[in-house]
């Protein structure tokens, strides 16, 4: 974009093409290592991951066979038999928020390794590179994108284990109850309507893409602008430029209101379209 200026010393990665799933994909393949550190954990938040995943399936399941139990015609069951159901139930409930925290559990220090490791990584290379770079003093652009990266690497492993993968995990239990229980178009329905609202969501995110990446870059220019006109505090003073910093300052803001403008309007389109969906179903 223009105006932004890349920090020498760091190399950026390539611009990321919409529609492809390559660049997330590359970033999950370099954090294996830092994650597989912990594999133990990593196995057993898995684990969580799945067992979590069959008592959510297994609840609905449950409740019904409780409603069978209950219904007139089986009157003559022994009441113990729907306490049970209950009780069962009741514990599958349980279960789901059991294994979700202790999955969470797990994995926290998994993810905050990663980021800590990653951390002093790049903090070690910001030391080994030149003077020219630091006698730049372009200190607010490279706290802003040691920032921007931390909280990237959490979100991207979060969104991972705790979105991603357990609703694939879900949607393949579902599917295989739909194909042994019922016709294989109930399957074919639900197949459809996923499929529709997976390439809905995945099409407008990858053309919302460029909305966050131009306010995150803005955020950083800004940040550099403030930051670097500070420390160079007695050369502004020197040079009577307090309005021009404050006039560049307010410039490159006025461009991260109006981007933010736009990513808050797409994040609005999808989830109003996602909930018309999900209301509609």
């Amino acid at each position: 974009m223009r105006g932004i200026r890349s920090i020498p010393g760091i190399p950026h990665a390539p611009a990321a093409e919409p529609g492809l799933a390559r660049g997330d994909l590359r970033v999950l393949r370099s954090l294996l290592p830092y994650l597989w550190a912990y594999r133990a954990r990593v196995v057993l938040a898995v684990v969580c991951l799945v067992l979590g995943k069959v008592a959510v399936v297994a609840a609905p399941i449950l409740l019904k066979h409780i409603v069978d139990a209950l219904a007139p015609a089986r009157a003559g069951n022994p009441a113990f038999v729907p306490l049970a159901l209950v009780a069962a139930y009741g514990a599958l409930r349980l279960s789901t928020s059991l294994f979700t925290e202790l999955r969470e559990l797990l994995f926290a220090k998994v993810t905050q390794s990663a980021v800590r490791t990653l951390a002093l990584k790049t903090f070690r290379h910001l030391h080994s590179l030149s003077l020219r770079f630091h006698l730049e003093r372009r200190t607010g652009a490279v706290t802003r994108e040691i920032d921007h990266g931390i909280r990237g690497i959490t979100s991207i492993v979060s969104y991972t284990l705790y979105s991603i993968l357990p609703t694939l995990v879900e949607i393949g239990l579902v599917f295989g109850y739909l194909l042994t229980h019922y016709e294989v178009w109930f399957a074919l329905i639900v197949a459809i309507s996923l499929g529709a609202y997976i390439g809905f969501t995945l099409t407008v995110t990858n053309w919302r893409t460029r909305y966050r990446r131009e306010v995150n870059e803005l955020d950083a220019k800004a940040s550099s602008n403030a930051v670097d006109s500070l420390l160079n505090y007695e050369t502004v003073k020197y040079f009577n430029n307090e309005d021009f910093e404050a006039h560049r300052y307010d410039a490159t803001l006025a461009q991260h209101e109006r981007a933010m403008l736009r990513a808050q309007r797409s994040l609005n389109l999808l989830n109003g379209a996602n909930r018309r969906s999900s209301r509609s179903a």
